[in-house]
Order: C-alpha cells, then structure tokens, then sequence
C-alpha cells in the first residue's frame, strides 16, 4: 500500500513509497560534466520532480516511464520548489501495488454513479430510445469502460470515473431544462446526454496515465461515439431512420459551433439545450480543479493560477469578501 501521497510531502520529510514514474532522463551538467538521473514522479495528488546523483547507471535501465517503482529519498526545497533527492529505486511487481493510488479518480461512489444512470434510463418513455440506451450501457464492454473513463485529458474532470460523473451532472440538469421549457423532448434530451461523449471511451487511454489513444488521435471521440451508436441502433429491428438521424445530430452538434469540433451546429432545441448544459458543466468543474489547486502549505490568496481552459484566472470570492479591503489596495 501507498503510505506517502505528493500532495503531504514536506521539507525533510523521509520517503519510501511507491511512485509512477511520468518522465525519465540522464542529464549532464555543462559547467562541471556531472551527470545524474533526473524523474518526474506522479501518484492521484500531483507530480514531483526527483534526483538520483549516485549509483543510478544500472537502476535506470530496469525501468521505463509509467513503471511504478518504489523510492526511498528525502525531500528537499530546490528554488522554493519541493523535489526528492533520490536514494533507491527498486521496480515493482503489479501485485505490489493499486493503480487507483497513481491516477486522479471521482471523488463519488462509481458504482452509484451508474446506478443513477440506470435509474434515467428506466424513466425514459419512449421505447425505441429507451432501448437504444440500455444496448449501449448495459453492453459489458462499455460499461467497464465507462466506470474508468475520464472526460477529458486536461479541461474538466480528467480522471478516472470523470466521464460517468459528468454524465449523471448532466441527467440533473437535463431534468431541470426538460421541466422549465415544455417544448423539450426530455426523453431525446436526455438520451443526448448519456451518448454525446461515448466515443471517449475508447478516444482516451486511462492505464498508467491519461492521454489519447491512436484511435481517439485519429478520429476523434464524436466520429467514434456515432459509430458506436450507429452500430447499436442497426441492431434494433424497426428503430425508426428519422429518430436515429436526431440521435446522431445530438453527438455530432454537441460542441455547438464547427470551431470546437462540431461537424455540424445544433439545429433542434434539444440539441441547443445539450450543448448549453454540457458546456456550463464542464465550465464549473473546471473552475472547481482550478479552485482546488495552488500549495497545500499555504492559505489560498484571492487570485487563482490561471485556468487554461478558460484562458483566464478567477477570484475567491469568499477570500476577498472576507479580506475586508478593496480591491486595488
């Protein structure tokens, strides 16, 4: 078991735990030509550099990047930045240790997560889509998938079981939508909501570290989830063509304008409606990662570190509310 997380470690502080290793490099210093082995450790709280000064030459040909080895150091504050100065490393057995210690993960019970899915999916009125939602969830191969998969490599909830948890964001809000404009189809809405990013499933690798599968690069997770559905609907003996051409628009129009991968706009309200509520979503967890940051150490200042997707920083409010001053003080 993992007993020392990036997120607790202090300066002085003696480590032996395991770590995944991100980056792997000897480097060699021009001024003098000393050389050493420089890593980029990373568990579900962070990243820390480290580096091995001695005795390095044989130990870093029995690992790779996204190993996990156990390290045994100390760290140290390097330009007012923590890293570990490294003095063992000893490659781990996979029976040694559990991925779920490396990667970022939900923090909500994934299994009640997909219950809450089933339960939307039950409710579903009209049987032709109700089908086609239970084909596509309860299939074994996507349900595991889809417990595991992540939104997103970077801009919102980019971890393990992160997908799941957006989608069932999405089913409440979709209800909400649904009641306040009763010209929505909330079964369509709703059914926009549980495929519109299926393709990620198999766009993302979700392993040893998040990053895109030669699929998900080649083809994107829309052109992947339309054909994922595509296939589950010619399964469906009688499924009308004109409510499958609706299903289709909602995953391809769902980024709503050609700028941010959508091959086409959405062009009904249930479609408008999916991509306004997908995007405030992502918008607000990404927020919420970018509130979560900054050092452990200290206390939150009023100004966030800028938020790439959003291509800005953000206040706390309660921080500058609290603060007492005015702004330009």
């Amino acid at each position: 078991m993992k007993s020392h997380f990036v997120i607790d470690l202090v300066e002085g502080q003696v480590v032996t735990s395991p770590f995944l290793v991100r980056e792997k490099q000897v480097r060699t210093s021009v001024r003098n030509g000393k050389s050493w082995l420089e890593l980029s450790l990373a568990d579900r709280t962070g990243i820390i550099p480290a580096k091995m000064w001695e005795n390095y030459v044989e130990l870093a040909a029995t690992f790779e990047c996204d190993d996990v080895v156990n390290i045994r150091g100390r760290v140290k504050l390097y330009n007012g930045q923590k890293e570990l100065a490294v003095e063992q490393i000893i490659p781990c057995a996979e029976r040694e240790y559990d991925l779920i210690d490396f990667l970022p993960h939900t923090k909500h019970d994934v299994e009640r997560l997909f219950e809450s899915l089933r339960h939307a999916v039950g409710e579903v009125k009209n049987p032709w889509l109700q089908k086609l939602l239970v084909s596509v969830i309860e299939d074994p191969a996507v349900a595991v998938r889809l417990k595991r998969a992540p939104a997103a490599m970077m801009m919102h909830h980019a971890y393990i079981g992160g997908l799941l948890e957006h989608i069932v964001s999405l089913i409440g809000l979709a209800k909400a939508v649904s009641n306040h404009y009763a010209e929505l189809d909330a079964d369509l809405l709703l059914t926009g909501v549980a495929l519109h990013d299926i393709g990620k499933i198999h766009e993302l690798r979700y392993t040893r570290r998040i990053d895109y599968s030669d699929h998900g690069r080649l083809l994107g997770h829309i052109t992947i989830g339309v054909s994922m559905v595509r296939d589950k609907i010619k399964a469906i003996d009688g499924f009308p063509a004109p409510l499958a051409v609706l299903v289709e628009h909602m995953i391809l129009s769902h980024h709503g304008s050609l700028e941010f991968g959508s091959p086409t706009l959405p062009q009904v309200p249930e479609a408008i409606a999916l991509n306004f509520i997908d995007d405030i979503d992502s918008k607000m967890a990404s927020m919420r990662a970018t509130y979560a940051g900054g050092c452990a150490d200290e206390a939150p200042g009023a100004w966030t570190e800028r938020n790439p997707a959003l291509r800005r920083t953000l206040l706390r409010a309660s921080v500058f509310l609290g603060d007492g001053k005015k702004s330009d003080d």
